[in-house]
């Protein structure tokens, strides 16, 4: 199985959507999409997982 890293070759902010991307193996998009719309809900905490996850992935 692929490493959870990230992708700074396809990144757009730090590459943490891309990077769970290519470990889910799932298109960057929809995982940048999710992360979107789950911001806008202010379902959880998406902003804070996604700094916690661009500070902890190598």
């Amino acid at each position: 199985m692929a490493r959870l890293v990230l992708d700074k070759a396809n990144k757009k902010i730090l590459g943490v959507c891309s990077g769970l991307a290519n470990w889910s193996g799932m298109d960057p998009l929809i995982v940048r999409l999710i992360f979107a719309v789950a911001t806008l809900i202010g379902f959880g905490s998406p902003i804070l997982i996604y700094i916690l996850l661009a500070m902890i992935l190598d």
